[in-house]
């Protein structure tokens, strides 16, 4: 059975994005390994929709989407530029 990660709800801190699956677990990455989101303010940060049957998460603003499984299968390395790039402090 090929069961879908489907997100419920997305938060921000000052270091993680946090994606709630509908099944009550949390997926936590550094922002920082998502520079096109390091540019953006906390509110658009917050203006997120779920998309493909929740299975990922767009942000419409930046034309940047982010499938949640890839989260779950992302490489613990920093890279470059998240080594080089402070994460947000705004929060």
């Amino acid at each position: 059975m090929n069961t879908l990660i489907r997100g419920k709800n997305v938060t921000f801190d000052n270091k993680y994005l946090n994606v709630e699956l509908e099944d009550g677990r949390i997926i936590s990455t550094p922002l920082n390994w998502y520079p096109e989101l390091l540019k953006l303010t906390i509110q658009q940060l917050k203006e997120y929709k779920f998309i493909c049957k929740n299975t990922g998460i767009e942000w419409e603003t930046i034309d940047f989407q982010l499938s949640i499984e890839s989260m779950l299968n992302a490489n613990s390395n920093y890279s470059e530029y998240s080594i080089k790039n402070p994460v947000l402090t705004a929060f």
